[in-house]
């Protein structure tokens, strides 16, 4: 198995960070991350637990942030192809 094909989110072509997913479980992750922060948005009112939603959110977001950091290419600044 190369190390391409272990990866699930490539880099970005232009700026930094990662772009959409190339593999099916990238996908997966980013179906469920969605999910997730729909389903807890329609559970837990905002309006009235704004820090116990933002904890949450922030706990998601944090945890589908480092999946994608691991499972990703190396993250830097990309100007195109260089030649």
């Amino acid at each position: 198995m190369t190390e391409k094909s272990r990866i699930w989110f490539p880099a970005k072509k232009y700026g930094y960070g990662w772009g959409l997913p190339c593999a099916w479980q990238g996908w997966v992750v980013m179906l469920a991350y969605v999910c997730l922060v729909i389903t807890v948005s329609i559970v837990i009112d905002p309006a009235l637990q704004m820090k116990f939603w933002f904890a949450i959110i922030f706990g998601l977001t944090l945890t589908t942030l480092c999946l994608v950091w691991r499972k990703g290419e190396k993250p830097a600044w990309r100007w195109g192809n260089k030649k």
